[in-house]
């Protein structure tokens, strides 16, 4: 990686797009099945625009990131570490992870808090091929009767679901697009 590469790809104009994308990450959060371009970070391949933004806005010194299979690659953690100073970290201790769902499977490697904290879960941005408003039937905070989305593993996300309070938090992402998926959000899918 060039040095020209690690230090290209940032936010443009960083206080107006960290303020829209953080806006998009958190109305895709609040609102389970809701799809929204999330744009302004240009990172090294194979992050998306959308994971690449997300990490620029949600990332920190402070915030652990497991960066897994064919994520963890030189560019991804030198753009990474320069644009948001994330230290790279294992899985079982990571704040965010990013990857394919094969790459993050098992749930299990990570975090889904305390009792006392369940706050202190891991968040995973799950690099999908296609993101649509189809597929498992979503209910729950957020939602006014039911949504739908397009989800990697619907039996893991019930699982997950399952742990609440506990269990982990989703993004979904797919070029400049992003969805997400709460631990309180309950899915079903059609027989």
């Amino acid at each position: 990686m060039t040095a020209q590469t690690q230090f290209s790809g940032g936010f443009q104009n960083a206080p107006v797009q960290a303020a829209h994308a953080f806006r998009a990450a958190m109305t895709v959060m609040a609102q389970p099945g809701e799809i929204r371009d999330l744009k302004g970070a240009q990172p090294p391949k194979p992050l998306s625009i959308a994971a690449g933004t997300l990490l620029l806005t949600l990332c920190d010194p402070e915030t652990k990131v497991h960066l897994a299979g064919a994520f963890n690659t030189d560019a991804v953690r030198e753009w990474l570490t320069f644009h948001t100073g994330a230290p790279i970290s294992q899985a079982a201790v990571a704040d965010f992870a990013v990857g394919s769902w094969a790459e993050l499977s098992p749930l299990g490697s990570f975090r889904i808090g305390t009792a006392e904290y369940p706050d202190r879960s891991a968040t995973l941005i799950v690099e999908c091929d296609a993101l649509q408003q189809a597929g498992a039937i979503l209910s729950g905070p957020g939602i006014k009767d039911t949504a739908r989305l397009s989800l990697p593993d619907a039996l893991a996300m019930q699982a997950n679901a399952a742990l609440y309070p506990l269990g982990c938090d989703f993004f979904f992402t797919c070029g400049d697009r992003v969805a997400a998926l709460s631990r309180s959000t309950q899915i079903s899918v059609e027989a």
